[in-house]
């Protein structure tokens, strides 16, 4: 497994952030730490870098500087800013203060905002430059901003990076205890108000310590942070795992680069929620679909090998030898060469969470021989609660409880938890907190699901989520979508029925794959053009109709309609962390979805 670093306490319960980044410090002070882009000379970009030695005395000073400005141990300071140097160095900054980082997602409504700002009590706010002053300065007196120049009578960050005094420092963080808060965590709201959840230092390193056992990576293992810290799975992929384990982090303030981030680094590990491995995936196939026939016909027959060997592995054989053999052919002179020009050809470790996984680009990445190990967890859980690991995996679930997490179903499927690195409970606004647990310390997350005679657990769905029909029928509505997704045209899809007795769907073309479609099959249309092309209206029926052949009758779609438009966290219908936001949805389209009732839109087959 991955090398467990000293560990500067007897009892890791009692550990705290600042102890571990000293620990850094001291025993890996010249490795790199933090690396970001910024321009070079000519106007082009190369990366920065500083070391955990560096970070440590960039931290001090923050601090130094937050403290001077009147911050002080429990306070909670708001950050809205993208995965910049700035952003990651003050979330620690504030960490040795004892004062409470809260990052606030990007795309957040105002509404959203004044929520938290009113909520968390906050009389500061670190926010990027001057698009984020015109929504902040409204909501507050006091703003520190970080690109120059933006904000006149607001506080430039360039002031808060400033000599400190090595004694006070020292002092200051060493009053942390493992049981005060390192962050709150707004959750994003899908189905009503963001709720701040609070995490201790103590929840993040023992989450910390139980990963280690999921996965063996290398040591000082880079991770591209692409996600907002305001999530909970970059909160701990990209600040404290890489703390923890003295790893590297790469910045990519751009999450529509990551794609290319990765070709350049070839990382040994890469997190992604399941609509940005989707994006991949429909990448990778619109390229492959460029290929001449014999050498994609190559490429599918060494993607059933790849299937065929993972599949021995998820059932805990060794494969074949004959089958072996064949993998290792298909692996370096088929995999290899495609996976690095995606940067890809390093992977170790490759992981999902967030939301159900469609099976079908599970398979497709399985046909590469990339098992992403999906997860599953919330953020009441400081992220993971199960995992998927090399050597104990089943595709489609999520997984197996991580060290200290307890798990049982309740009697109509909810999942419930209780451990160490369950969370502390929900902020309220006084201040206070709201513990979220039972007498015995369970936490009923939600989640539908069960556990199988192996101990993987499968997720169904959010309970909050599932459709009723009108006959009393419960439907996953996760289920019926990924169903309509395994078609490689469809790059999204919304199912509604709740009080229906029957189900409709609005679906998305892909992107990415919808003009490489077109193209394969003759068809000359510019891409706003596509979903209302007769031949792509028909493909969809036949989508649509395949699923319905894998569903039950109670789950299939009776009408459907196709959108022009992707959806996105800029248009309402996904969540920062790229989750559909059902009621949005519900709203926008509302008119869409009478009209389906009222015999609109198309019938499979019909």
């Amino acid at each position: 497994m991955t090398t467990v670093l000293r560990l500067p306490a007897s009892d890791p319960a009692e550990l705290t952030v600042p102890a571990l980044l000293l620990r850094n410090a001291e025993d890996q002070g010249g490795l790199p730490a933090l690396s970001w882009q910024e321009q070079g000379e000519g106007g082009r970009s190369r990366w920065a870098t500083l070391t955990w030695g560096e970070v440590r005395e960039r931290v001090a000073r923050i601090a130094a500087g937050l403290a001077a400005l009147g911050v002080e141990r429990g306070d909670h300071v708001l950050m809205m800013m993208g995965n910049r140097p700035e952003h990651w160095l003050t979330d620690l900054a504030l960490g040795h203060l004892g004062a409470v980082p809260v990052s606030v997602y990007g795309t957040a409504a105002p509404g959203q905002i004044a929520h938290i700002v009113e909520h968390s009590r906050a009389r500061l706010a670190v926010v990027e430059g001057a698009d984020e002053v015109a929504t902040w300065q409204p909501l507050m007196d006091r703003l520190v901003v970080v690109e120059a120049g933006a904000a006149e009578g607001h506080i430039s960050f360039a002031e808060v990076d400033r000599p400190y005094d090595t004694e006070v420092f020292e002092r200051t963080w060493r009053a942390v205890r493992a049981t005060d808060p390192v962050t709150v965590v707004y959750t994003s709201g899908t189905t009503g108000a963001p709720k701040g959840v609070v995490i201790s230092h103590r929840n993040v390193v023992l989450n910390g310590l139980a990963l280690d056992d999921v996965v063996d990576l290398p040591d000082h293992v880079e991770h591209i942070s692409y996600l907002p810290f305001a999530h909970i799975a970059e909160r701990m992929l990209g600040i404290y795992l890489p703390v923890h384990r003295a790893s590297h982090v790469h910045l990519c303030a751009d999450p529509t680069q990551v794609a290319a981030t990765a070709r350049e680094l070839h990382p040994a590990q890469f997190f992604g929620v399941p609509r940005v491995w989707e994006k991949l995936a429909a990448s990778v196939r619109a390229a492959l679909a460029q290929l001449p026939e014999e050498r994609r016909t190559a490429v599918e027959e060494a993607g059933d090998t790849g299937r065929e060997y993972v599949a021995h592995l998820e059932r805990g054989e060794e494969p074949p030898a004959g089958l072996a053999a064949a993998y290792e052919r298909a692996r370096d002179g088929i995999f290899q060469p495609l996976l690095a020009a995606a940067g890809f050809d390093r992977l170790v470790w490759t992981a999902s969470a967030s939301a159900p996984m469609p099976q079908d680009v599970v398979r497709f990445w399985a046909g590469f021989g990339i098992v992403i190990m999906d997860a599953w967890g919330l953020t009441e859980t400081v992220g993971a609660a199960t995992a998927n690991r090399p050597g104990a995996f089943r595709l489609g679930s999520v997984g197996k409880p991580i060290g200290g997490v307890e798990l049982r179903v309740a009697e109509d499927g909810e999942i419930e938890v209780r451990g160490p690195t369950v969370f502390d409970g929900y902020l309220r606004p006084d201040g206070s907190v709201e513990s979220a647990t039972d007498a015995e310390g369970w936490f009923a997350t939600g989640d539908i699901g069960r556990v199988d005679e192996d101990g993987f657990l499968w997720i169904t769905d959010r309970k909050k989520e599932m459709i009723v029909t009108s006959t009393g029928k419960n439907v996953s509505p996760a289920l019926v979508e990924n169903a309509l997704k395994e078609h490689p045209l469809i790059g999204q899809a919304f199912v509604h029925g709740e009080g229906r007795s029957y189900l409709v769907a609005l679906l998305v073309l892909d992107g990415e794959m919808a003009p490489a479609w077109a193209q394969a099959n003759g068809i000359d249309a510019e891409p706003g053009q596509l979903p209302f092309h007769p031949a792509v209206l028909a493909e969809t029926d036949r989508a649509v109709e395949a699923a319905n052949a894998r569903l039950n009758r109670t789950e299939q779609v009776r009408r459907h309609q196709l959108l022009g438009e992707e959806w996105g966290p800029q248009t309402g219908e996904l969540t920062p962390s790229l989750k559909l936001r059902r009621r949005a949805v519900r709203e926008k389209y509302g008119h869409l979805i009478e009209e389906l009732y009222g015999q609109g839109g198309h019938t499979p087959g019909g």
